[in-house]
């Protein structure tokens, strides 16, 4: 029992805290409930404080049906470190919501919940409960604006989408576990091996990568984010954007990488078809947006596809790139939005038009949102120029040079919108009369931790390099 209780430390205390919260919303008065972000932020921490215990170890619990290792305790810190900035920028609009505070934040804790169970899920079934606990809520927290009609109807679309593709996924899981006899996924390979590939496998590889490829919104899957990015609260579209994608990518590597090998000249096609449809028309659709919104929305869909790229390339180079990439993707879309949120708090408004003279305004503002665009297009000095070099590099090894021009000619197409932004902050007029856009605390240390870690991490990626490979070398 004292291995089993130390094992699942960090998803102990997790559940603890979404319970606690919501308990203590009850109990405590509306009055004083301006707290619960703080409760909030302190137990994320000691979360991702208790994650290092195990930081480079490898376990099992239950016959294999929970793993511990170093890509899924990457993962895990991934998530809470989404969790952190996001609740951070939460606080000041929360508050000014004026209702649920405990739900809200409780929500968010079992959400990560859901995720950790995802990214450390060493079979189907513990996988599947995870992803529905963390949609779920994620259906609560996206019609959370229950005065906004958007919001309800933002968050009806992601009840109904959000189980047609769980229904496409459990149907594929179901078929991979009617060809191979069991839902532990290292156990899958060795029987895969012996038996064969069957028609009934590939089918379910074929369900399953479907529904993956909606979780992730990859195109032609992506039809859900841009209207449900646009209607949810800003900071539920940031961690919607982020953290969903991030479990969702881990749990796709984890199957295919561990239990699929075997049919990796079937999947590797079809993923890279994904890829290529999804970098294109991320980037295309996202030109002429009006809503920064939406455009982030495209942006983040375009971002998916880079990051395919790392599995297409089926190498510890390929995985090592997916996962650096995935964290410095955290910090920069988390600070972009962090921006928008600061920008609406104050203006009210998405329209992208309504940013201009932004530096003027607030400098810090313009300046983060300048270096986190700038990081998504992947430019130098940011962590999103180190991270698709690592990209394009794997896949150059693997033989697609074709894929990795396809790569950066989308990412120079990227370039344009992002600076149609920048454009309106730095060289338009605000209006007259427009006031300075001021910033509370906890906003400004979420802006500020995003901007100095996209830079630092652009500078000095040694040491994620580093957490990141030995992530990818624990699945090979």
């Amino acid at each position: 029992m004292e291995n089993v209780f130390y094992l699942l430390i960090p998803e102990l205390i997790v559940g603890v805290l979404g319970l606690l919260l919501l308990v203590l919303g009850l109990l405590v008065p509306k009055s004083e409930t301006k707290g619960f972000g703080l409760l909030a932020l302190s137990g994320l921490v000691i979360v991702f404080l208790s994650t290092i215990l195990y930081q480079g170890q490898t376990a099992e619990f239950l016959g294999g049906m929970y793993v511990i290792d170093p890509f899924a305790t990457f993962f895990k810190q991934l998530v809470l470190i989404a969790a952190f900035l996001v609740v951070l920028a939460s606080l000041e609009y929360v508050g000014k919501l004026g209702y649920h505070f405990s739900e809200y934040y409780s929500c968010l804790a079992f959400i990560v919940l859901g995720m950790m169970m995802m990214v450390s899920a060493g079979d189907l079934i513990t996988f599947y409960v995870g992803l529905e606990l963390m949609t779920l809520t994620f259906v609560i927290l996206t019609a959370f604006e229950k005065k906004k009609a958007v919001g309800t109807e933002a968050g009806l679309k992601y009840l109904i989408l959000g189980g047609m593709s769980s229904a496409v996924l459990l149907y594929g899981l179901s078929l991979l576990y009617g060809a191979t006899g069991t839902t532990i996924i290292k156990d899958m390979v060795g029987i895969i091996s012996d038996n064969g590939i069957q028609s009934i496998l590939v089918l379910g590889m074929v369900f399953a990568l479907s529904g993956f490829a909606f979780k992730i919104s990859a195109v032609p899957f992506h039809m859900w984010s841009p209207d449900i990015y646009e209607g949810a609260p800003t900071p539920i579209t940031a961690f919607l954007a982020v953290a969903s994608k991030a479990a969702a990518f881990a749990v796709f590597v984890r199957i295919f990488i561990t239990a699929l090998p075997d049919l990796a000249h079937l999947w590797i096609v079809i993923v890279t078809v994904l890829a290529v449809l999804t970098m294109i028309l991320g980037n295309l659709v996202a030109i002429p947006q009006t809503n920064i919104k939406r455009m982030l929305a495209y942006s983040s869909i375009a971002q998916a596809g880079y990051i395919l790229l790392g599995l297409i390339a089926f190498s510890e180079l390929g995985i090592t790139a997916l996962l650096f990439y995935s964290m410095a993707y955290v910090f920069a879309n988390v600070g972009a939005f962090a921006v928008v949120i600061a920008f609406y708090n104050k203006v009210g408004s998405d329209q992208i038009k309504d940013y201009s003279g932004l530096a003027r305004r607030s400098p810090l503002l313009a300046a983060v949102m300048f270096v986190c665009l700038i990081s998504l297009a992947g430019l130098p000095p940011t962590a999103g120029f180190a991270g698709k070099l690592l990209l394009f590099t794997a896949v150059i090894e693997q033989g697609y040079v074709w894929l990795a021009f396809i790569g950066i000619l989308m990412s120079m197409v990227s370039v344009y919108y992002y600076l149609i932004v920048v454009k309106h902050m730095y060289l338009g007029k605000a209006e007259e009369g427009a006031q300075p856009v001021t910033i509370s605390v906890s906003l400004k240390t979420a802006l500020v931790i995003c901007l100095t870690a996209t830079i630092f991490l652009g500078l000095y990626w040694t040491p994620l390099l580093n957490l990141a490979l030995q992530a990818a070398q624990s699945l090979f």
